[in-house]
């Protein structure tokens, strides 16, 4: 197992440096000048030229790249050409952010999802398996923009159960000291302030872990149908064991590696794939930031967002690949 957690982090370095490649290349194909963006369309071409020379952005792209993994390789993630902050503390609030909803949508995904496909698989052909799949369904084919739309306007305008932006209250700010909220508030013991940070998460949750959810129910069944076929779920009955045990114990555990698969790559395109839903929620996480980075042109801040989410992905990835050897001991990494 060791060699194979070795051999999987060394794989790591050519996957971030294409990553890296990629991401630079695309990024200074993107229209417009960082320069003419930071000092304003009134700017003259003499200090355009200027700041574009400061900021080392009238080198050769090979050159900027260079210089970009340099810093890299020293830890250093560059400065934001719009707020001339180092990135790697800038970032830091937006990434917990992110990490925050992502944990709370998946949570909802997998618990929602994973007992609606056993369910399903248990009562095949039945109208709950006809309605639990139409939901499925209906949550993958869901424009992810309508369906924040219309909770905020249900649960934020109309009910006023719930806040419709934002990752906190803002005239109660929390106290940082790891920049998660839900952990910060328990440390300092504000339990109030806990439940505004969970409330907020309700509606961008749910949103964003719609669409897994739909796929995790959809693979979840598929997989415990057939595990249910299987003999010695058919000896389990024969001996009178609980049909709670025979399910959840004995055949969604060997139906999980297929599940476990969706969730880690679900888990992963959530961190990456969260910029609609935090825009619309005005959620300060990773895809805001590097959408805000982007409308700016600022190629540091855009090149260190994705790298970052491109290692979590991958290390989720790992995780799930070392998950499977607990989940079935008959496999064997070598």
């Amino acid at each position: 197992m060791t060699a194979y957690i070795m051999r999987r982090l060394l794989m790591l370095i050519p996957v971030l440096f294409g990553v890296t490649l990629i991401t630079f290349s695309i990024v200074h194909l993107i229209p417009g000048n960082p320069a003419q963006v930071i000092l304003g369309e009134q700017a003259t071409p003499d200090a355009i030229a200027e700041l574009e020379e400061r900021l080392g952005l009238n080198e050769p792209y090979w050159v900027q790249y260079s210089l970009y993994v340099k810093g890299l390789l020293s830890g250093d993630l560059g400065t934001s050409l719009r707020t001339k902050k180092p990135i790697a503390e800038e970032i830091k609030p937006f990434l917990a952010a992110t990490i925050e909803l992502t944990l709370f949508a998946m949570t909802f995904a997998i618990v929602v999802g994973v007992n609606l496909g056993i369910l399903s698989a248990w009562k095949q052909n039945s109208i709950f398996d006809y309605t639990a799949m139409i939901v499925a369904l209906i949550g993958i084919s869901m424009p992810v923009f309508w369906l924040g739309l219309m909770l905020q306007w249900i649960f934020a305008q109309e009910l006023q159960l719930l806040p419709a932006f934002g990752r906190q209250n803002p005239r109660d700010a929390v106290e940082i000291v790891t920049n998660f909220y839900l952990i910060d508030t328990l440390i300092k013991g504000r339990l109030d302030q806990f439940w505004t940070v969970v409330k907020h998460l309700i509606l961008p949750g749910i949103t964003l872990g719609t669409i897994p959810m739909a796929i995790i129910a959809r693979m979840t069944r598929s997989s415990m149908l057939e595990v249910l076929r299987s003999d010695y779920i058919r000896t389990a009955k024969a001996k009178g064991v609980h049909q709670f045990w025979i399910i959840y114990s004995h055949g969604f555990k060997n139906a999980a590696i297929p599940v476990l698969t969706v969730v880690g790559l679900q888990t992963g395109a959530l961190l990456g794939g969260a910029v609609l839903t935090e825009t619309i929620f005005s959620f300060p996480g990773i895809g805001w930031y590097i959408y805000e980075a982007i409308s700016h042109r600022d190629y540091p801040a855009i090149q260190s967002g994705i790298l970052i989410v491109a290692i979590i992905f991958v290390m989720i990835n790992l995780l799930v690949d070392i998950l499977y050897a607990y989940i079935d001991p008959r496999i064997e990494y070598r």
